[in-house]
């Protein structure tokens, strides 16, 4: 069987999506639940028509492509929203997170009534192919930093309803996660900031951050973006930013901010983040300025379906 087992970063996923298994975020559930109504709705027509409907069946899950596997908690519960009969059963060595590498080899087996094996088919496949495609295109990103010590991160730029398991597939390829959504992190934009003077930004996000305590926050990390060197510089003098966003910042400017930074005597204490237009080409020569973290929206809005398949065996 070519699938093999790779590593997973340490402590990639976000304490919000790894407090409970995914079938426990009632988000999941309810994802899964809107899939099967869909494409179901009052019931299987052409099924319906054929005479040995619930005759028992055996399919197998094939993989089409090279890739990462994710999804072995998500299939069983879509089998079962079809059809509560329906079981799979994985081959030895598939796991989430492990490398496919080689085409055209069998992932699981699928049993249960024929027809329902029939109807669950399609939604089956695509949950399986998107969680294994975001995965996969996470891998190939991390893979392409692995010489630095640079961490790829998702952003929310997630298809609405699947942050959670958009995410785990992150996770899974093993990129890492950063905040789940508006509620966990501070992360102030450029757009929070719009009209405020240069001279007056330390003052602006100064008077933002110590709003926290009397609102009750407490976010699991402050973020704050820059644009320009100079806002780069003017942040390091704010107490309590724990990451600073570096946004469409070219190489020698990423490096410039590494440098001012470590001048001030905060590495390890004020993390830098590149973002902005980051591709598979472009990657490497951000990693290697020596910014920390680089969040890379196109690994989930971008990311192409793995190719999978049931066969009837």
């Amino acid at each position: 069987m070519a699938v093999e087992p790779a590593p997973v970063a340490q402590g990639a996923i976000s304490a919000t999506i790894s407090r409970m298994g995914l079938l426990e975020h009632q988000e999941v559930r309810a994802l899964i639940d809107t899939a099967c109504r869909e494409d179901l709705g009052g019931g299987d027509v052409t099924t319906e028509l054929m005479a040995d409907r619930d005759e028992q069946a055996r399919f197998q899950l094939v993989a089409r492509q090279v890739g990462v596997l994710c999804g072995l908690e998500v299939a069983p519960a879509v089998l079962h929203a079809f059809d509560p009969s329906l079981a799979i059963e994985w081959e030895d060595g598939c796991t989430d997170g492990a490398a496919i590498t080689t085409p055209d080899r069998m992932l699981a087996t699928i049993t249960g009534r024929l027809g329902g094996i029939l109807s669950a088919e399609r939604t089956l496949l695509n949950f399986l192919q998107r969680l294994c495609g975001v995965a996969t295109m996470t891998r190939a990103y991390v893979d392409a930093i692995a010489h630095t010590s640079a961490k790829v991160y998702d952003t929310r730029k997630t298809v609405p309803g699947w942050r959670a398991l958009d995410k785990y597939a992150v996770h899974c390829g093993g990129g890492r996660n950063h905040r789940a959504g508006l509620f966990d992190a501070v992360l102030i934009k450029d757009n929070h900031l719009a009209g405020v003077e240069p001279e007056r930004l330390v003052g602006a996000v100064f008077d933002m951050l110590n709003r926290m305590s009397a609102k009750g926050i407490r976010p699991d990390f402050v973020e704050v973006e820059a644009d320009t060197l100079e806002q780069v510089e003017a942040l390091f003098d704010v107490l309590g930013i724990d990451v600073v966003l570096l946004d469409n910042f070219t190489p020698d400017e990423l490096r410039q901010a590494v440098a001012l930074r470590d001048d001030r005597g905060l590495r390890g204490k004020v993390r830098l983040e590149a973002s902005g237009g980051i591709t598979l080409e472009t990657i490497a020569a951000v990693a290697e300025t020596g910014v920390e973290r680089i969040s890379v929206g196109a690994i989930t809005h971008s990311a192409p379906a793995l190719d999978l398949a049931l066969e009837r065996v």
